[in-house]
């Protein structure tokens, strides 16, 4: 790959990232001061990544695969985002601003796969070049959450009150702009089924469905949906939680768990090839438990640790579960049902599960309100650390141990 590419894919994926973490993290927060959102409103807020994900695979199956190049596509769904993510920052309540976030993420999610379809047409060997480029989109996160706290300080407690997290929508707004513009002069990639029929069945990977007829296939199907709920947790009430317990650079803090991923990603390899999928998958559990129980019990003052921990654990929880999944699906799939089998899973994790995974913790959350404002945090950490335990229990327990090849 030339050098020059190399650099377009990386800055194309840098800012793809960056874009998202720069204002997903303190949505919930920003919601909830500025916008007087309750917990189920903010739920509604970030179920529309999950609306996004559902509609995805129509916008690049019956559009970007068939009739324009992914780069022009892309283009035009990130400079559509940069307009409504400026509409965003200048809401002043939530029925004003839910429309522009659902349509934002009905235009953001396509771009995920889209900027994967750029970069793996430019690569002979994509197992050796994509984690190359892919690694600089989780930079791009991390510098999103260190500008926040650290530049620009919209997520210290004085500016927060004072309606600052607004501007990280402008600052997305502008991020948004620059790559719908510079995704014109990627390289070209053009659709790679143009005169092909589309089938609903097909792009929503419903061709797959039969793997389901495997009990072993079922259990980890059902699994990968239900875990959806603890995730959720994490993503709407993160930024809260640090903020209402007086932590200050949070955005910056909650960074911490994309670097944790990049550490368990190196990780994986050794662990999955000495103790298999199942204890994998289960470490997985296991951790997602103990990162809520420690959210639940830890502070921001002596047992502060906790909390950094349970962050840190975010690696562990999404790579362990999440990355060894496609893995097992991938394995059990077969070339024929290998690609409707992996957007099988996206559609019914990122969709479904997510979905009712925002919905059921903006009603716990909305339960564990107190008199005055905040929230009684302990009683909505434990729900997730409880529920993953559940999920784990099933998994254990139904779930037959089988061989499968870590492919890297």
């Amino acid at each position: 790959m030339k050098s020059t590419t190399r650099f377009q894919l990386s800055f194309m994926m840098f800012l793809e990232f960056f874009i998202w973490g720069g204002w997903f993290v303190t949505m919930g927060t920003f919601l909830g001061n500025n916008l007087s959102a309750s917990g189920a409103e903010t739920g509604m807020a970030y179920s529309t990544q999950s609306w996004g994900a559902i509609i995805a695979p129509f916008i690049i199956g019956l559009i970007a695969d068939r009739f324009f190049n992914a780069e022009k596509i892309l283009g035009v769904l990130h400079l559509i985002g940069a307009v409504l993510m400026y509409q965003m920052s200048k809401a002043t309540d939530f029925g004003v601003f839910y429309p522009y976030v659902l349509g934002y993420m009905i235009a953001y999610m396509p771009t995920l796969a889209l900027v994967n379809s750029v970069s793996f047409n430019q690569m002979k060997d994509p197992s050796k070049d994509f984690p190359l480029i892919r690694v600089w989109g989780t930079v791009g996160w991390i510098v999103a959450g260190l500008l926040i706290s650290f530049a620009f300080k919209w997520d210290s407690l004085e500016n927060i009150g004072q309606g600052m997290l607004s501007n990280t929508f402008l600052m997305t707004a502008i991020a948004s702009a620059i790559l719908g513009v510079f995704s014109f002069v990627l390289p070209k990639t053009p659709p790679k089924a143009k005169g092909e029929k589309a089938s609903i069945a097909a792009i929503l990977g419903l061709d797959a469905l039969k793997l389901l007829k495997d009990k072993n296939f079922l259990i980890f199907f059902l699994s990968s949906v239900l875990i959806c709920i603890p995730l959720a947790f994490y993503y709407q009430n993160l930024s809260p939680f640090l903020t209402e317990s007086s932590v200050e650079n949070s955005t910056a803090w909650a960074s911490g768990g994309q670097i944790s991923e990049v550490l368990f990603m190196l990780l994986l390899p050794f662990f999955f090839k000495k103790y298999g999928f199942k204890k994998t998958i289960l470490v997985g559990m296991l951790a997602w438990m103990i990162r809520y129980l420690l959210f639940a019990y830890g502070n921001s003052g002596e047992l502060f640790f906790m909390l950094i921990l349970g962050i840190l654990l975010h690696g562990m929880c999404y790579d362990f579960f999440f990355v060894s999944g496609q893995i097992y699906t991938d394995s059990k799939a077969g070339e024929k049902v290998k690609s409707a089998a992996q957007g099988l899973i996206t559609l019914a994790t990122y969709g479904v599960g997510m979905l009712v995974g925002f919905y059921v913790a903006g009603k716990i959350t909305d339960a564990n309100v107190i008199a005055g404002g905040g929230h009684t945090w302990e009683s909505i950490w434990r729900f997730p650390a409880l529920f993953a335990a559940g999920v784990l229990i099933i998994f254990a327990l139904l779930f037959k141990n089988e061989k499968i090849e870590y492919k890297e």
